[in-house]
């Protein structure tokens, strides 16, 4: 099995690379980390598991055109049900355009949603969710907001979904898991991450740190189940 990570250097702007950190510890796999300017290991090779985390609004634009080249073979990738974890706003660059003001930056054409940035106005939220009867806890602090005809990842509960009063949040596309949640989602959410390495068919990879994990999710749980304000 194998796992690539693109351009940490630039995509980690909220402790992303966490999940692979964590992933590690869960899956035996082959890793790769993918620097900008290098061939992507999916170019040649196959792959289980791609992840691109979030960036600068100007990265997005590095990281377009990086992948640009390689358009055929992620479109391949997607056909074959390769996962791909994409958080932040990493499933941007693979929609249609980036609306900024005036401008409309294309991206990679390879999923059915285009995005809006709203600037200056970020929207900063806690987030509570549902995904297959699982609650997922997280937060967002974004830009953008999302348009899309694709199912979505999650099912907001309480927080900001994929566009303001929208109650999908991110999108999922055969293999393909984005959301808008910031941060170490799979640390923060061990039912998401046991139903994740299942459907990449390690099913008897154990949740590292479980019990530490789920207490800590617990304890989440309840705080974004109360009276706080989302």
């Amino acid at each position: 099995m194998t796992v690539e990570f693109l351009y940490p250097e630039l995509c980690n702007l909220y402790g992303d690379r966490g999940n692979m950190d964590y992933l590690r510890r869960c899956l035996p796999a082959e890793y790769r980390e993918t620097a900008m300017g290098a061939e992507p290991w999916f170019v040649r090779h196959d792959v289980d598991l791609i992840y691109l985390c979030s960036m600068t609004e100007r990265s997005q634009q590095r990281v377009i055109d990086a992948l640009r080249p390689h358009k055929a073979r992620l479109a391949e990738l997607m056909q074959q049900g390769t996962h791909f974890l994409l958080t932040g706003n990493a499933m941007e660059v693979f929609g249609k355009t980036i609306q900024d003001g005036e401008t409309a930056i294309e991206g990679l054409g390879l999923l059915d949603l285009t995005a809006r940035r709203i600037l200056p106005k970020r929207a900063n939220s806690l987030f509570l969710g549902d995904f297959e009867g699982k609650k997922i806890v997280g937060y967002t602090s974004r830009f953008s907001h999302m348009e899309s005809s694709l199912p979505p990842l999650f099912t907001a509960i309480k927080g900001l979904g994929r566009s303001e009063g929208a109650a999908a949040e991110g999108v999922r596309s055969g293999g393909v898991l984005g959301t808008y949640l910031l941060g170490p989602l799979l640390v923060l959410n061990p039912d998401f991450t046991r139903w994740l390495l299942d459907d990449l068919g390690a099913t008897d990879a154990p949740l590292a740190f479980e019990e530490e994990v789920r207490q800590a999710y617990a304890a989440r749980l309840r705080e974004f189940e109360g009276n706080i304000e989302l």
